[in-house]
């Protein structure tokens, strides 16, 4: 609809090199019929409160963001990649993709892969915008919380063994039984068993099991309660009650913790995950960013009808989706 629209704006605003006819009072007329002229004034006037604070809008962006960002690999592959997987989709379900694409609007896939990789762009403008607002109190406060030395472990997974068929009950019934599983375990290393020998015996991980179920722990690249499972153990020790997770109950034996990283080794990953989860948390980030390369580049909307309507446009996207992260 907004292609539509701007296409229709664009016409408009050409009408005064084409063969239209003209009223006394020097307006072109676009169409008429018996008792009434719609002249292009008109025409535009009607276009802008249907949608033509959003056209311009997207212009003004299409320049601004295009000339702050070059297009490179990244954005190219990351929308080839996105093109190929709505081919993948559409075939699965017997659709053509190039009539899809027809039906939306756009004139080819060339068309459609230039709209993906702006919107590429604007994501990296946004992480520019939040980046730049990124403060060493914020990294420091991120490496004392959220960083910390890898651990050296071992682990025995017990699975429920449930089914998508099985009732609430059945599932009760299968976590249970997990559960005691794993506690018989801890047992037998209560009694001095081996816990490399019972993991490959026992573990439902397939990835560890063959190799005493051994494996490296990073903080946020496992499930929470594993993560902490592992710090309530001092070096050597095992767990003495099994530790549920999503993936079942897990025995967790702490080999040893290493050193936390230096901060100036880590400073640009805590800022990448930083803007990642700032990003994430705020859906209003985009819209902000994009505001502030519009006022860095002096943008001014002279037709007063677009300017109320682009102000009222701003307020309403940032308003909604404060709310809408409040409820969240």
């Amino acid at each position: 609809m907004n292609k539509k629209l701007l296409i229709s704006l664009a016409a408009v605003l050409l009408l005064t090199g084409c063969g239209t006819a003209t009223l006394k009072n020097g307006e072109k007329v676009v169409a008429k019929m018996d008792g009434k002229k719609i002249t292009a004034e008109s025409l535009y006037n009607e276009l802008k409160t249907q949608g033509g604070a959003t056209v311009l809008t997207n212009m003004i962006d299409d320049y601004i963001v295009n000339k702050e960002i070059k297009t490179d690999e990244d954005a190219k592959s990351s929308a080839e990649s996105q093109i190929k997987s709505y081919k993948d989709s559409y075939e699965s379900y017997g659709m053509d993709f190039t009539s899809a694409l027809a039906n939306a609007g756009y004139k080819s896939e060339d068309a459609f892969k230039d709209v993906l990789i702006l919107d590429y762009k604007k994501k990296v403008v946004a992480e520019n915008y939040v980046k730049e607002n990124v403060t060493d109190d914020d990294i420091n406060e991120y490496y004392k919380e959220k960083i910390f030395g890898d651990i050296e472990a071992k682990h025995i997974l017990i699975s429920p063994n449930t089914k998508d068929n099985m009732s609430d009950e059945e599932k009760q019934e299968a976590e249970k039984e997990a559960k005691k599983e794993a506690e018989k375990i801890i047992k037998k290393l209560n009694k001095g068993e081996d816990f490399e020998k019972l993991a490959k015996k026992y573990s439902d991980d397939e990835g560890t099991a063959s190799n005493g179920g051994k494996l490296t722990v990073t903080y946020g690249a496992v499930v929470d309660e594993f993560w902490e499972g592992c710090v309530a153990l001092k070096d050597g020790e095992y767990s003495k009650d099994p530790v549920k997770s999503e993936y079942g109950y897990h025995i967790i034996y702490r080999v040893k913790q290493k050193a936390k990283p230096k901060l100036s080794k880590v400073k640009e990953d805590i800022i990448d995950k930083i803007v990642e989860e700032r990003i994430s948390n705020d859906s209003t980030l985009q819209t902000k960013a994009l505001v502030a390369l519009r006022k860095k580049y002096n943008l001014k909307i002279e037709d007063s009808g677009l300017r109320k309507s682009y102000n009222s446009s701003i307020k309403t996207a940032l308003s909604s989706s404060t709310t809408e992260n409040s409820s969240n």
